[in-house]
């Protein structure tokens, strides 16, 4: 063990830990809660990293600390050995807890790295070397937009290939025309392919909206200190740590021109949380149509094959379920939910700060990681080796008054009808009904029922 003191007293450190009093302050106050976002974690990393590079620049900070100090956080980076970021995402304080945390580990890996003894802060300390020129109130709000736009770029990629991999479906069900269905009721025919078609356009949408989120998220608010104002920070330094950072991130990313606007208002985050639920929201819809078109497979609708992933029951043997679309179904409405407690939380900040940043920080990055993983298994596990039972399609199509609707403009409302209420009598296809009875041949039923037809824009004459 090793001790450390703050104004408040002197705490005992495990010696194998990174972390300090601050640390342990803060895990004593609230618990561990749940794990930080890894890609938080690196972008707070980053944060810290340009904001020495721009002290050292300025020569605000000695260059041999500077150096310890990037040496300790690009060792962290390229290794990703963030076991040492163990406070509650929830804690109180505004991130603070945080934000020390994280200067405490940078401070001791630095530290341990040149030969000297944890919590020797003499040498180098996490408050006026590794912290110097920053407040939690700027580098946290500037780690979790890094974060986001990590996972924007990452989201846009997967909505991408998942938009490929419907519209692939689309030209390979082109031909095979299948009974729509509204309220749960049989209604007029489509393609399979026009099916995957509105598919494919809705998660099109989803890219699109990704895409264009990121012009409000990507200005950060470095170098505004405490409020925005950017008191304890020299003026070089609060116009180049937001350079440093985008050179390093590679990101899109830019100092706010109202720094005060930037430390307070959280409604870029919501807007961002917008977003995602939208495309929750459609990935739900697909997911919840998969699961009833390929309900059953006999005692129900069982027109879509879904990949079998695992066994269904440790009772009915042979049973699959899908449980892939089950599982995106329940990561949507997690999204949703916690869509409701970002944006009230967002809407609770009190004057020239959100004291409720952690908790939205924790949502929005939570949304986002599930967004991105189930988006990506709906597309891997289920869209790409869908298949379809193309009796059961035929089947279900011609047993439906479906099909005499769309035929009733070729050969009337009335015998449409009566042709219906013999087939409902007899089970004979609807095809015998209407060659037995002189109303339409064999071969132009077939040719009025062509997957070719069913893709027109309104109907051919005759």
């Amino acid at each position: 063990m090793r001790q450390e003191k703050d104004f408040l007293g002197t705490k005992d450190i495990p010696d194998d830990c990174y972390y300090g009093i601050n640390t342990v302050r803060a895990l004593e106050n609230f618990g561990k809660g749940e794990e930080i976002d890894r890609y938080f974690i690196k972008s707070y990393f980053l944060v810290k990293k340009a904001c020495v590079l721009a002290n050292k620049e300025i020569k605000s900070l000695d260059a041999d600390k500077a150096d310890a100090i990037l040496s300790a956080i690009d060792d962290m980076l390229e290794h990703e050995t963030y076991g040492d970021i163990v406070v509650n995402p929830l804690s109180g304080g505004a991130g603070t807890s945080v934000n020390m945390n994280i200067n405490e580990v940078i401070a001791n890996r630095a530290l341990s790295m040149a030969g000297m003894d944890k919590g020797e802060y003499s040498f180098l300390s996490p408050l006026d070397d590794v912290n110097m020129h920053q407040s939690t109130n700027d580098t946290f709000p500037t780690a979790l937009r890094t974060a986001v736009l990590f996972y924007l770029n990452d989201l846009e990629a997967v909505f991408m290939s998942m938009q490929e991999s419907l519209q692939a479906k689309e030209k390979e069900f082109s031909n095979i025309v299948k009974l729509g269905r509204t309220e749960m009721q049989d209604a007029l025919p489509l393609t399979v392919g026009m099916q995957f078609s509105a598919y494919a356009e809705a998660i099109g949408r989803d890219r699109w909206r990704v895409f264009k989120c990121r012009e409000r998220i990507k200005t950060v608010n470095l170098g505004g200190t405490a409020i925005g104002t950017g008191f304890n920070a020299p003026k070089e330094y609060i116009f180049l740590a937001a350079e440093k950072l985008k050179e390093l991130t590679g990101l899109n990313i830019s100092r706010a021109e109202n720094l005060i606007d930037a430390t307070q208002n959280l409604d870029s985050i919501v807007e961002v949380s917008g977003i995602i639920k939208a495309a929750a929201v459609n990935l739900m819809k697909i997911s919840e149509d998969f699961r009833i078109l390929s309900s059953g497979p006999e005692g129900g609708i069982g027109e879509f094959i879904l990949p079998a992933m695992q066994e269904g029951s440790t009772i009915m043997p042979g049973k699959v379920n899908p449980v892939i679309p089950e599982y995106v179904t329940q990561s949507c409405l997690q999204v949703m939910a916690n869509d409701l407690t970002l944006s009230m939380a967002s809407a609770m900040g009190n004057m020239e700060l959100n004291q409720f940043y952690p908790l939205v920080a924790h949502l929005i990055l939570k949304n986002l990681r599930l967004i991105k993983e189930a988006a990506l298994a709906l597309d891997m596990k289920v869209v790409r080796g869908i298949k379809l039972n193309e009796s059961k399609i035929t089947k279900n199509l011609a047993n439906s008054i479906a099909i005499m609707t769309y035929l009733s403009q070729y050969i009337g409302h009335d015998r449409a009808a009566l042709a219906y209420e013999k087939h409902k009598k007899t089970n004979r296809p609807v095809r015998d009904i209407l060659a037995e009875d002189g109303i339409l041949t064999a071969q132009k039923y077939d040719e009025l029922v062509r997957s070719d037809r069913m893709m027109m824009l309104g109907f051919k004459k005759e």
